[in-house]
């Protein structure tokens, strides 16, 4: 499986949404590459593990996990001799105390689950090395207790730094005329005092520094620079004694690394199991049977990705004898997304996730799940669209066996329908003979007259509210859906003889009603206005209104597919005000809706620039009336019969 698969399912913001559960890093990183199991028994066990976690999560409450930040590093350093500072010590101490609080939550948890609370005899707490970074660094400081040698020094050093500030203290009484400041100062580590320049052969000592103006210079009295010296030694000393105590350390944690580095196993297997169980606390998810068998049961399975009062649940089932579900249904109704339910909830389940479906759910472990999933609402599509679509489907073609669960979203679709649909048909057929799992959505009648035919397929469809005409999302398997199109119009109060010319136009195989089919819709028009109109046009109860871009689209001698069916005719005439184009099919003339139409080649593409149409749409009698007329010869009984070639019915 392909990460355009994981993309095109959501299966990526799955496992993001099951990275950000994971504290340490290499948890998170193990919830981002999470990917499906073929083995039965890893699959059973990890799925599983997420139920007893979930258990343990939902009785005990959340587990005192640890980030673990920079372990790894601190041992990697600590290996190659390095001194440890005292941060990074710390660190250690912190996570050998997280140890022993988990090591204390799993001990309070084995009486909702042993299993996972078994983890807790993996945990070295190693008391004596945490107790010892405990009483050695405080503050992120090494303590005065770390050593009796650092005491000591560091005493000493308290002392003769107060013999220091009482010196200080004495010569600043006692020389405060000479000062430019009343106390003393440091300068580059000297305790010095502040004298006035013309002072200073007043002063016994060294002279340490001077201020920027030249007034004052600062220095460091005679009595005060020996045991200033004194000092200096002491801090060496101290800074020795903490090196050796930062050393000591480095070298007990190197000691310890082994159970250490266990202990980091340990807090990432159950980061990493607990992320799974916050998971599914968060979806509100649970188990569900696994099988090998080719079976698929989903029992008021949701999104995982809606919100739970927003998702309607879809029940569905396929086993040997349905192996393929074709759905259909409104725009909006819920087509792709019960699609990529099914391949999502196949996924999490094969990883080990809880997944969002009744617990009688059963799903059945697949090699591989292909998909070609597009949103399905785009308004316009294109050729670019249907090749990429009919690239990934090929590719499919090429993989998909008796293991395989295959999804197909709007199959056929962005090419003309007549030649979309013969292509559906035939990848379902090529599916249905490979013996694998199929969910495929479809608008094509006769892919929904495939599947009710096909041995192992069966429709389904989106239901649709007749009372509200809104979609109701819910799946309803074992029927095709319907054209809900004819019943809106009636609902929103289209006329009767309207919707009888259009239904004959629509299920009459082609072409518009004969004149005395238009009688009903003459009357209509006729009872809505006083105006008298002659008798050979057809009035509308409908305001006229501009023609369709794609309509317009249509010139005459375009050749045209016809759909359903695909057959072929030449343009004989443009759109008129309803939508419908002039063809000619076989010599017979017709008045098309354009959405049925597909150009094949363009006129200027067949024609030369002057072409003369009337030779392939006017009948012998009419050409030879027209040369007589053009000559100006009015003959009686040279009669034009316009009906049969240009002529736009209202």
């Amino acid at each position: 499986m392909t990460n355009n698969t994981y993309n095109k399912l959501e299966f990526n913001t799955i496992r993001e949404m099951l990275a950000e559960h994971a504290l340490c890093g290499a948890a998170r990183q193990r919830c981002l590459t999470l990917a499906p199991d073929l083995d039965e028994t890893a699959c059973r066990r990890k799925l599983d593990e997420t139920t007893r976690a979930r258990r343990i999560l939902d009785t005990g409450g959340s587990p005192p996990l640890t980030a673990m930040a920079d372990i790894d590093e601190i041992l990697t350093l600590c290996k190659a001799g390095a001194m440890l500072v005292p941060e990074q010590i710390t660190r250690v101490g912190q996570f050998l105390v997280a140890c022993k609080r988990m090591q204390s939550y799993l001990k309070r948890a084995e009486s909702a689950d042993e299993v996972i609370a078994s983890y807790a005899a993996s945990f070295d707490t190693l008391p004596a090395l945490a107790d010892e970074i405990d009483q050695c660094i405080r503050g992120g400081q090494v303590d005065s207790r770390a050593s009796s040698a650092l005491g000591a020094i560091r005493r000493k050093l308290e002392q003769m730094t107060a013999q220091i500030q009482q010196k200080l203290a004495s010569l600043v009484q006692s020389h405060k005329q000479w000062l430019s400041d009343g106390s003393a100062v440091q300068r580059n580590g000297r305790y010095v005092l502040p004298v006035r320049r013309e002072y200073k052969s007043k002063v016994a000592g060294a002279v340490v520094d001077m201020s920027g103006s030249g007034g004052t210079v600062f220095i460091e009295p005679s009595s005060v620079a020996k045991l200033g010296n004194e000092a200096a030694v002491l801090r060496m000393e101290e800074e020795n004694a903490v090196r050796k105590v930062l050393y000591t350390l480095s070298a007990l944690i190197d000691a310890h690394a082994a159970p250490i580095r266990t202990n980091m196993q340990a807090m990432e297997t159950l980061d990493f199991l607990f992320a799974k169980a916050k998971l599914s606390a968060e979806m509100d998810a649970g188990p569900v049977h696994l099988t090998v068998d080719r079976r698929l049961e989903l029992v008021s399975a949701r999104h995982p990705l809606l919100p739970r009062g927003a998702a309607v649940p879809l029940s569905l089932a396929m086993d040997a004898q349905t192996r393929g579900i074709v759905i259909t249904g409104p725009n909006t109704g819920g087509k792709t997304v019960a699609l990529k339910t099914v391949g999502l909830l196949c996924l999490m389940a094969q990883c080990g996730l809880h997944v969002t479906a009744a617990p009688e759910s059963t799903l059945c472990l697949f090699s591989q799940t292909l998909c070609d999933v597009g949103d399905g609402q785009s308004i316009s599509q294109n050729l670019s669209t249907f090749s990429a679509h009919m690239t990934t489907v090929i590719d499919i073609l090429q993989k998909a066996d008796g293991e395989s669960l295959v999804l197909l979203d709007e199959l056929g679709s962005g090419t003309d329908p007549a030649e979309g649909m013969g292509i559906a048909v035939a990848v379902l057929e090529h599916l249905r003979q490979t013996g694998c799992m199929l969910v495929a959505t479809t608008h094509y009648p006769e892919v929904k007259q495939y599947a009710g035919q096909a041995a192992g397929f069966t429709n389904a469809r989106m239901a649709f509210d007749r009372e509200t005409l809104q979609p109701t999302y819910r799946l309803e398997v074992g029927q095709a859906g319907e054209s809900c199109a004819l019943y809106i119009a009636q609902r929103l109060g289209l006329p009767a003889p309207l919707l009888q010319a259009a239904e004959q136009v629509a299920y009459s195989g082609g072409g518009v009603p004969a004149e005395r089919d238009f009688a009903g819709i003459r009357q209509v028009g006729e009872s809505n206005s006083p105006a008298r109109h002659s008798p050979g046009r057809i009035q509308s109860a409908i305001k006229p209104k501009p023609v369709d871009a794609h309509a317009a689209s249509f010139g005459v001698g375009d050749s045209v597919a016809i759909s359903p069916g695909g057959a072929h005719g030449i343009v004989f005439a443009a759109a008129n005000t309803q939508g419908e184009v002039g063809v000619q099919v076989q010599g017979e003339k017709r008045w098309i809706p354009h959405k049925r139409l597909a150009i094949i080649t363009k006129a200027e593409m067949l024609y030369p620039p002057d072409y003369d149409f009337s030779v392939i749409f006017d009948t012998k009698a009419n050409r030879r009336a027209r040369k007589l007329l053009d000559k100006g010869h009015h003959i009686k009984g040279n009669v034009i019969h316009h009906d049969t070639f240009g002529a736009h019915p209202k």
